[in-house]
């Protein structure tokens, strides 16, 4: 079965971003674009809602290596 020519790779929950690379890398990709989403909490203060930033989702889009 062959591999798909691009993959994406998310740094999982208690992982470093270092040890994500190592798993592409062991996969057989390399990174080639670096993704970062914040991850919003809704909070309500003095009756009014407030969306305060609480983690950050890291994504890597990887192409295979050839």
């Amino acid at each position: 079965m062959s591999q798909k020519s691009k993959e994406k790779f998310e740094v999982q929950e208690g992982e470093t971003i270092d040890a994500c690379l190592d798993r592409m890398k062991a996969a057989g990709y390399y990174p080639v674009r670096r993704c970062e989403e914040p991850i919003f909490e809704e909070q309500i203060k003095d009756g009014k809602v407030h969306y305060e930033p609480i983690k950050r989702k890291i994504v890597f889009e990887a192409k295979l290596i050839e």
